[in-house]
Order: C-alpha cells, then sequence, then structure tokens
C-alpha cells in the first residue's frame, strides 16, 4: 500500500512536470514565434520602405522630365510666337493702311502744299483739313517742338510726304503754296535756345521766301500777336505797330517774327512774291505740348493733377483763347483770299488769367487751389484781338465756344496722361525686374582673367 501511495505521488509529480516542461516549450516556441514574426514585420517595413522611396523616386524623375519637356514647349510656343509677330509685321507691312476718306480733286484744282512745322500743334490740325480736301501735303519739320505723332496716321498715304529737314537750311522742292509755320511758340521753348529762335524767323523765312520766288508759290507766313509787345493800345488793330523790348526775354521771339513780316513785304513788293500774313493771338486744343509752359497746358495739367493751379502775377492779366479748328479755317481763308495786308487771328472775348483758371478748374473738377505766384519779366498785361480785317474781308470768326473747346482738350490731356503714366509704370517694372537686373550684372561684371 506504502508502494502504490509513492508510486501515485510520483506520477502526480511526473506528471506535473511534463506539464510545465510542455508549458515551458510551448513558452519558449511561443517567444521565438514573435521574434521570428516581429523580425519579419521590420523586413517587411524595411522592404515596403524602400520600395516607396523608389515610387517617390521615380514619380520626381518622371516630373523633372514632364517639366523639362514642358519648358521645351514653351521656349518653341515663344519662337513659334515670335515668328509669327514678324509674319504679321510684314504682312502689315505689305498690307495698304485705311485712311480717312478724302476728296477728289482732279489736277487742275488739286495743290501741292508745303508747311513747314507741319508736325506741330497748328501744323498737324492744318495738315488733317487739307489732305481731306484732297490736295498733296509736304511736311517739313525739325521736331525740336513737333512729334511724328501727329501726322503719323498719314504715313504711307499716296497724297502726303514727311521731310526731316530744319527750314534754317535752304529747301529746293516744287510746290504752289506754302504755309510757314515753323518755330517754337511757347517762352520756355524759345527761350531754350534764343538765337536758334531768331535764325528760323530770319534765315528760315528766307528761305522759304526765297523757295515762293523761284516756284512762284504763293506763301502765308504764320506771325504772332506778340509783335504787339505789350501793348498801349486795347484792342489791337493790325494798324498798332506795338511795344515790344528788344532786348528782353522775349525778343527773340517778338522781333523775330517782326523781322519774318518785314522781309515777307520785301520780297512781296521786290520779287512780287504773294504774300499772305497771320498774326495768330492765344490758341488751344488736343495735341498741344504737354509742357510748352503756356496757360491752357499749365492750368489743365496742373488740375488734372490735382497740383497748385498757379497764375503768375496778380490774374489780372487779360487773353483771348480761340480753338485750334477755328485758326485753321481762319489761315486756310486768308490764304485762298486776295487780301495782302496783315490779318489777325484770335478770339475776340477776352478772360483773366484768374477766371480762366476758375473755368478750367471746375471743368476738371479736384482738389486743386488757384495760388498767385510771381510775376514773368515782360509778361503782356493786356491782349485782345480787333478781328474787323478778318471779318471783312475773310468772312471769318470763331465759332467754338471756349468750354466745348476745353473739355475737348482736357480729354486730349487725360488720356496723354494716363498713356505718359502707363508707359512710365511699364518701364520702371521692366528695368527694375530681376531679369534685367540679371542680366546688367552679367554685362558689366566680368572676369577679366588673365589677360
Amino acid at each position: 500500500m506504502w508502494t502504490i501511495s509513492i508510486t501515485k505521488k510520483r506520477s502526480k509529480l511526473i506528471a506535473i512536470g511534463v506539464v510545465l516542461l510542455i508549458l515551458i516549450i510551448i513558452l519558449y516556441k511561443t517567444s521565438v514565434c514573435c521574434k521570428f514574426l516581429s523580425s519579419s514585420e521590420d523586413r517587411k517595413s524595411t522592404i515596403i520602405s524602400s520600395a516607396l522611396k523608389q515610387d517617390l523616386l521615380a514619380n520626381y524623375m518622371q516630373q523633372q522630365k514632364v517639366l523639362q519637356q514642358q519648358r521645351l514647349e514653351l521656349q518653341k510656343t515663344h519662337e513659334q510666337l515670335a515668328r509669327l509677330e514678324e509674319d504679321l509685321r510684314a504682312m502689315q507691312a505689305r498690307t495698304p493702311r485705311k485712311y480717312p476718306k478724302v476728296q477728289y480733286q482732279n489736277y487742275k484744282n488739286r495743290k501741292r502744299i508745303l508747311i513747314t512745322g507741319g508736325a506741330g500743334f497748328v501744323g498737324s490740325h492744318l495738315v488733317d483739313v487739307l489732305m481731306m480736301a484732297g490736295h498733296e501735303i509736304i511736311v517739313v519739320d525739325n521736331f525740336f517742338t513737333g512729334r511724328k505723332r501727329n501726322v503719323a496716321h498719314w504715313l504711307g498715304h499716296e497724297n502726303f510726304e514727311l521731310i526731316h529737314h530744319d527750314i534754317v537750311n535752304p529747301l529746293f522742292i516744287e510746290v504752289d503754296e506754302i504755309y510757314h509755320l515753323a518755330s517754337p511758340a511757347s517762352p520756355p521753348h524759345y527761350m531754350f535756345n534764343p538765337v536758334k529762335t531768331i535764325k528760323t524767323n530770319t534765315m528760315g523765312t528766307i528761305n522759304v521766301l526765297g523757295l515762293a520766288k523761284r516756284v512762284m508759290a504763293k506763301v502765308l507766313i504764320a506771325s504772332t500777336s506778340e509783335v504787339y509787345g505789350d501793348p498801349k493800345v486795347h484792342p489791337q488793330p493790325e494798324t498798332y505797330w506795338g511795344h515790344v523790348n528788344p532786348i528782353g526775354p522775349r525778343a527773340c521771339y517778338d522781333e523775330g517774327k517782326r523781322v519774318s513780316e518785314t522781309l515777307s513785304y520785301a520780297y512781296a513788293k521786290q520779287e512780287k512774291v504773294q504774300v499772305r500774313v497771320a498774326r495768330i493771338f492765344n490758341t488751344y486744343g488736343p495735341r498741344m505740348h504737354m509742357n510748352d509752359g503756356r496757360v491752357v497746358s499749365n492750368f489743365i495739367l496742373q488740375a488734372l493733377r490735382n497740383e497748385t493751379i498757379t497764375v503768375y502775377g496778380n490774374g489780372k492779366q487779360t487773353r483771348a483763347f480761340q480753338y485750334v479748328s477755328d485758326l485753321v479755317d481762319g489761315l486756310i481763308a486768308l490764304m485762298n483770299s486776295n487780301y495782302t495786308q496783315p490779318i489777325n487771328l484770335g478770339n475776340p472775348v477776352e478772360h483773366t488769367i484768374e477766371e480762366f483758371a476758375i473755368i478750367i478748374k471746375d471743368l476738371v473738377g479736384g482738389q486743386s487751389e488757384v495760388k498767385q505766384t510771381e510775376a514773368m519779366e515782360d509778361d503782356p498785361q493786356r491782349r485782345k484781338p480787333d478781328i474787323t480785317r478778318a471779318l471783312k474781308y475773310l468772312n471769318w470768326e470763331p465759332k467754338v465756344p471756349l468750354k466745348t473747346g476745353l473739355i475737348r482738350t482736357i480729354d486730349y490731356f487725360r488720356t496723354e496722361l494716363e498713356r505718359s503714366d502707363r508707359n512710365a509704370a511699364n518701364s520702371k517694372k521692366f528695368f527694375e525686374s530681376r531679369d534685367m537686373q540679371r542680366s546688367q550684372r552679367s554685362r558689366f561684371n566680368f572676369d577679366p582673367g588673365n589677360d
């Protein structure tokens, strides 16, 4: 019995030992499996991450190839556009331009007309009217104050010719009529080079009159109200001899025009040249030079820019302003007339400079103020034409009301300012760009090497 009990105890112990051994074996195998699984998972994650990197690298390389291809296509597109632009310009050069319809004139009525200073303010408007009338027009201009833009719309027309020439030098062409308008007309311009101004109004006039003599052409001399100086007679008739300072700052223009008139009548008397003389008073309108320093342009620009409107002196000086189309009508009427004495072409309606500044301020609007400044030397105090002769012999008088003409002029100046500001902004944008700076650096910052 004792042996049996011992045997039972041993079997229990053996069974417990076996169970423990089995548990140990199971735990060992489990740990081994876990380690194997974790290592396999690590290997798998490593494999996955390397594959992902390879995929990303492949995608990147593919994108780079696409970008490179797109760059090449963009470059080709730019080159094609450049070629197309060149072809378009060539086609435009070959294609006849569209011009306004001009009146037909037969060979008997069509005239060859020379306009000196024809690219200037008044001259360009005269060109338009005479071109529309069907005449052949030759413009001569040295572009001191004139601009090619003023007559660009006629370039290429069979009836139009533009010659870059200074009338101080002789000109040899065949013409029927001559409008001699060549001369700077605003104080800043004619004071800039007074000797040149005198030459233009003396030697230039001699050349024009000599040409008229050789080809037997009729010539109209554009004189000025400045021949009256600071007048003692008001309004100023053509019979008034004037009150001019011969050595003042304005003398180069005033006396130059007076000599121009004297030359004209000397040629008329001695050489039988057909002469017409127009004494032009203050004129305004589109195509005025924006920086000519005269009353209209100064006031309009200052008002458009919301700057102080500056009135020289006390503002009580008077002026009479005519619109440019009225002046052109008067010039053509004078040329076609048989009247040979000087004729005033101007507006007899008189305004003080201060009144004129207020009118422009009201038309433009804005916050500008009118302010008086120091008076200019030899500034005429009163200026108003007596147009009795023009009414009697030319049946001419101004027709465009002051405010109507000013509105047209203000619109022109506003457009010009916007165009100027836009071009200035584009220019600044270009010259301050990184590409331009890089180009400048590569142009000027170079390595001279060991030479």
